[in-house]
């Protein structure tokens, strides 16, 4: 069983359903126990950084979350749920991540070439870094979907896949049990569907 953490942030039916289509067995659920009895944990998120970081305090899921990380239990971020496993962000101030992976987030804005537009938002081809096991079915050029306007940075020792958006952006990260995508796999597809397979999967 995989728990998906809801902490009231982003629809959640399209991972939901991507999960069912694999046949793997998914609940939705802010219950720290039922968290805490799920073989591997995703953790969703769309919107602002500062906000989901204040929603997981409140409701004592960073906690949560980061005492399943320390387990050595398989954890897979998604778009601002991979952004929140970093130190800290700089969307709209200074904000405090969860610090399981070591790097900050960033604005795309003035770091990336005037006329292309923010938010990054479509397909964009894979580069691929290093092997992984979240990656193991992934060929460099494959395509996944991103809608995002920040993205990871120092993030060298854990970054497995990036992309070409005017300058390299990351795209998956993982370091031991934390993975994380900036993209939607749950959005992306066939190719999607296998990176979500293989966290089903993936031993750590």
């Amino acid at each position: 069983m995989l728990a998906i953490v809801d902490y009231g942030v982003g629809n959640l039916f399209s991972l939901c359903s991507s999960l069912k289509s694999l046949n793997q067995p998914a609940v939705i659920t802010s219950d720290p126990k039922e968290i805490s009895m799920a073989e591997r944990v995703i953790l969703p998120g769309v919107g602002a950084f500062g906000d989901a970081a204040e929603k997981l305090r409140n409701t004592g899921l960073d906690t949560v979350v980061r005492e399943q990380a320390e387990s050595g239990k398989p954890l897979l971020g998604i778009c601002l749920g991979m952004q929140l496993l970093f130190e800290k962000s700089y969307e709209f101030g200074e904000h405090a991540g969860l610090g399981l992976l070591r790097g900050s987030i960033v604005p795309m804005k003035g770091t990336i070439p005037e006329g292309l537009k923010i938010p990054q938002m479509g397909w964009n081809s894979l580069i691929l870094r290093r092997n992984h096991p979240l990656l193991r079915d992934i060929k460099e050029g494959d395509c996944v979907y991103f809608v995002h306007s920040y993205y990871a940075d120092g993030c060298e020792d854990s970054l497995i896949a990036s992309c070409d958006y005017g300058r390299e952006i990351t795209a998956a990260v993982a370091s031991g049990n934390v993975m994380g995508c900036q993209f939607h796999p749950e959005k992306s597809g066939k190719v999607g569907l296998s990176i979500l397979k293989a966290f089903c999967e993936v031993a750590v």
